[in-house]
């Protein structure tokens, strides 16, 4: 099958396959603000590991993200929804 949804980007791929994820998409069954934030604190956290400072972490996805306020990215990265 060779369709516009085989290109999707998974971000979830360590999850679920890309099959499942396109299935999803296609259905209108993700919610893009929850895999953004899951992305968001996988991000943050490899940083953390990288010996990043929390203030540039935050600042680094500001940048990637420049629609969300510093407080929103705090909050996000600091949530414990689904314990990811």
């Amino acid at each position: 099958m060779n369709t516009l949804l085989e290109n999707t980007n998974n971000p979830l791929r360590e999850l679920i396959s890309d099959e499942i994820y396109n299935l999803l998409e296609s259905k209108n069954l993700i919610n893009s603000k929850l895999v953004r934030d899951y992305v968001m604190r996988k991000k943050f956290k490899s940083m953390r590991a990288s010996k990043v400072s929390v203030s540039e972490a935050i600042d680094q996805l500001r940048d990637e993200y420049p629609y969300l306020q510093y407080d929103s990215i705090r909050k996000i990265i600091y949530s414990n929804k689904f314990n990811d």
